[in-house]
């Protein structure tokens, strides 16, 4: 019989010796509540930070060095790699050459991008989980009981959809952008020329191909989320529930395989503080493999459509007639099908082709998802508004997680 409950830490009560005179009280008390305040703010806002990310632990969606190496005659020339290749390298080339200006113009327009759809995938599969999982929804180091496995799926892709559909009109100017046009068109920053392709592509081409998008996004994310919670979450509490409880451990000189008596203290269990961190390195590696399994496949098929999109702009545009542009991106799928299937069919089947370059791929990502990843979840317990820790009540003892 395994129950749970919430037990909250004992406060320290603090005692005065009377000593201080009444100024320097008032004093003390004043500073006291100066301090106080500053800490509940920041401990606030790092809280509201955590719960709701600026900085998405996924691959950017938009390059925001693309323009920094595009001008770089090093980068341009295929020289070997040195500082001047690095993002540090790059940027000071850059400024050197267009002045500070360069970097709130190219720069900050598509770090503000990639910030914006962070946000908006964090804050909405926090929301959405919270709503379908009520104890999700409180600010609390951690969830007891944790969610189950097709909650988190269905927060994942409920937040996958919502970051796909904010995102189109990023992924059009990400695939459609032209370093020779910033350099010969009028284009005074990158604001400029995303409002100019944006305008001239139009709502069809903005959300041209985000079908694909949309499935990459939702099931990736989903997968993504439901992997990740569930390694760090079910699979950690039975894991102690397993460990501890298989009868063979001594905890504080209590044999838990023999039977307690009504004279002997309850004995408490403080799982191995390594433990955890464990299952966190773990829940990172598992989400991110989870996520390529369904996003690297796609991406090879996006890739294929989207290298079609400029002479589907141009047909586009010469189609007024809503059921014919319709028509026109239907059949450009079937185009994109036969494609797809002609390298596949080279290379041996489609799951070669589909997969190829996956484990590689796979390697590249998982280092910086799983530290980000336990950045994240760490940081968000430890400015959680509530300290309260989790008592998991076995039969004959107990297991406290702090």
């Amino acid at each position: 019989m395994t129950t749970s409950r919430i037990v909250s830490p004992p406060v320290k009560e603090e005692h005065s010796d009377g000593k201080d005179g009444p100024g320097k009280s008032k004093n003390s008390a004043a500073t006291g509540a100066s301090a106080a305040s500053i800490r509940a703010v920041s401990a606030q806002v790092v809280a509201f930070y955590f719960r709701a990310p600026a900085k998405a632990f996924f691959r950017t969606r938009v390059d925001y060095m693309a323009y920094a190496r595009a001008i770089n005659p090093l980068v341009q020339s295929g020289a070997a790699w040195s500082w001047q290749t690095t993002t540090l390298g790059l940027l000071a080339h850059a400024v050197k050459t267009h002045g500070w200006s360069f970097i709130p113009n190219q720069v900050l327009p598509p770090l503000i991008a990639n910030v914006s759809v962070g946000a908006v995938l964090y804050t909405s599969y926090l929301q959405v989980l919270g709503r379908i999982h009520e104890p999700s929804s409180h600010s609390v180091r951690r969830t007891y009981p944790p969610p189950y496995l097709g909650q988190t799926f269905a927060a994942g892709f409920m937040a996958g959809s919502i970051q796909s559909v904010i995102a189109a009109p990023l992924d059009a100017i990400q695939i459609r952008f032209r370093t020779s046009e910033m350099l010969e068109g009028p284009y005074k920053s990158m604001w400029h020329y995303s409002a100019h392709k944006l305008h001239s592509i139009g709502l069809n081409g903005i959300f041209a191909g985000w079908s694909l998008a949309l499935i990459k996004d939702s099931l990736g994310c989903a997968l993504f989320f439901s992997a990740f919670e569930y390694t760090k979450a079910q699979m950690y509490y039975g894991f102690l529930t397993r460990w501890y409880g298989s009868g063979h451990i001594t905890v504080r000189g209590f044999d838990l395989n023999s039977e307690n008596s009504s004279d002997k203290p309850r004995p408490v269990i403080r799982p191995y503080y390594l433990i955890e961190p464990a299952f966190l390195l773990a829940a990172g590696v598992t989400a991110s493999i989870a996520q390529q399994v369904v996003q690297h496949p796609l991406t090879e098929i996006q890739n294929v459509h989207f290298s079609r999109l400029e002479s589907l702009d141009y047909a586009s545009s010469l189609t007024q007639h809503r059921r014919n542009v319709f028509r026109l991106y239907y059949h450009a799928y079937e185009k994109t099908f036969e494609q797809c299937d002609i390298q596949a069919k080279r290379v041996g089947g489609w799951r070669t082709w589909l997969y190829k370059g996956f484990l590689l791929n796979t390697l590249k990502q998982v280092p910086s998802t799983s530290a980000g990843l336990i950045v994240f979840e760490i940081v968000r317990r430890k400015y959680a508004q509530e300290a309260d820790v989790i008592c998991i009540q076995k039969d004959g003892y107990d297991i406290l997680l702090t």
